[in-house]
């Protein structure tokens, strides 16, 4: 099978169910931001987490395609995949629950940092919060996203936090406090 179908050189991709659509819409903005997402969280992986945050985010990357999918499919197409359901992002909340419980409290506003794995996860989570800003605009194109999508991908950034605070706990390496400016 060739890699290049030379299909898209015109600035359309095509959707599952067949219609072709401008690579500039706000559709491919979607997908391909939780393509994206779904790439950092490889690269995050990559820098050696414990075997907890692995197991989570080994199962986020399987939901993450599956999302991906929902949102290549042409609208009403939808239907002849198994779709993330609340149990989704259920699952995530109970991972939270089950880190934060070994976290200290916070007191303050962290800045993205601290060991590698934490700045990895972090980029995950701003990645995250674009993807679901990028899945929210598709509602402009007259095809709103499903509740189940948009709650996922809240719970997931607040997951990724939850997690880079546990991997610089895990790493010995404090939270980056933010210091506000001082006033004059």
């Amino acid at each position: 099978m060739k890699i290049y179908t030379k299909t898209g050189d015109d600035g359309t991709t095509g959707l599952y169910g067949g219609a072709r659509i401008k690579k500039n819409s706000t559709r491919v903005e979607a997908y391909g931001t939780v393509d994206e997402l779904n790439a950092v969280i490889g690269v995050a992986r990559a820098t050696g987490l414990d075997s907890f945050t692995e197991e989570v985010l080994s199962h986020v990357q399987v939901d993450l395609f599956t999302l991906g999918s929902e949102l290549a499919c042409s609208p009403g197409k939808e239907a002849s995949l198994h779709l993330l359901e609340a149990a989704d992002a259920e699952r995530l909340e109970h991972a939270i629950d089950e880190v934060q419980t070994k976290l200290s409290p916070l007191k303050n506003f962290v800045l993205p940092g601290g060991s590698p794995q934490a700045a990895a996860l972090h980029l995950a989570r701003t990645i995250c919060r674009r993807a679901e800003r990028s899945v929210l605009a598709i509602e402009h194109d007259g095809a709103p996203p499903r509740r189940e999508v948009v709650i996922y991908l809240n719970r997931l950034s607040d997951l990724l936090f939850t997690l880079a605070r546990r991997a610089n706990a895990e790493a010995g390496a404090p939270d980056v406090p933010w210091k506000p400016r001082a006033t004059k």
